[in-house]
């Protein structure tokens, strides 16, 4: 049972919604600014799992994150699809005139671009984590500083929302996922997703025979990932989802391609939350 969730960030962060909507209110939250300390918390122990965001619809994939799940050994035992609405923000009785600067996360303030273009007065900084500067701000006291995030920050930390939804497309989502160190969440019957990671020989055709044996199979491949392998150059491995009707085809392709891949891994079997 899980008792404890690790998330990258304070409460009031995506990551502390995902986790209420995914495992209910009850659930005791611990709090890491970073990525690796989430994991690391999970690694000690510390905690049952950990919430991780891996990519978004406009910024793309947290390409770290997928490092992380893959040297730590980890496992996706879920996920959960989260509209994303970037609200500026800032202490009461200001105006976006009056804003100096904008603190936040990289990606917040990459899916926000945009809007920022129309107020070039406004210095960009980029931080650790979007509700940990709601936060800091209504700490301090910071006139002219705001922050990008959920309304739930701005209501948690007593901020006033100058702008709301301010993302450059209006439908934004980002994928998370829930990580455990072992993977036997559900039965086998519900599964109908898969998260791999092999890397192929350098050769002419290697990918498309590995493409054509998920088509052969049954498998649709939903994302696909390359990383970089930095002990050897110019070698990747690649990360992909798969989804599927039947576990029995899933079986199928995992023997095939572990033969005709090099470092073959299970990252996780789940359920599919956009079916």
């Amino acid at each position: 049972m899980i008792k404890s969730v690790a998330i990258q960030g304070v409460k009031g962060s995506f990551h502390h919604i995902v986790a209420n909507n995914y495992f209910g209110d009850h659930i005791n939250i611990r709090e890491y600014l970073t990525f690796d300390k989430t994991v690391q918390s999970l690694l000690c122990d510390d905690v049952d799992a950990v919430v991780m965001a891996l990519e978004n619809s406009i910024a793309g994939s947290i390409i770290p994150n997928y490092a992380l799940l893959d040297t730590n050994n980890l496992h996706v035992v879920g996920e959960y699809y989260l509209d994303i609405q970037h609200h500026l923000m800032a202490l009461p009785n200001q105006l976006i005139e009056d804003i100096e600067e904008v603190h936040s996360h990289p990606m917040a303030l990459l899916q926000c671009k945009e809007f920022f273009k129309q107020y070039p007065h406004i210095k960009i900084v980029e931080d650790a984590d979007t509700a940990e500067v709601a936060k800091r701000i209504a700490r301090n006291k910071t006139f002219k500083m705001a922050a990008l995030g959920s309304q739930l920050a701005s209501e948690l930390y007593g901020l006033n929302i100058i702008s709301e939804s301010i993302q450059t497309i209006k439908h934004n989502e980002t994928r998370f996922v829930v990580v455990k160190k072992e993977n036997h969440e559900i039965p086998q019957s519900a599964i109908n997703k898969a998260s791999l990671k092999f890397e192929l020989e350098h050769k002419r055709g290697s990918l498309a025979a590995m493409l054509n044996v998920m088509s052969d199979c049954q498998l649709n491949l939903t994302k696909i990932q390359s990383l970089p392998k930095i002990e050897t150059p110019w070698k990747y491995a690649f990360f992909i989802d798969v989804t599927f009707d039947n576990y029995k085809n899933f079986e199928k392709a995992k023997t095939i391609m572990e033969i005709m891949t090099e470092e073959f891994k299970i990252l996780g079997e789940y359920k599919n939350a956009k079916p």
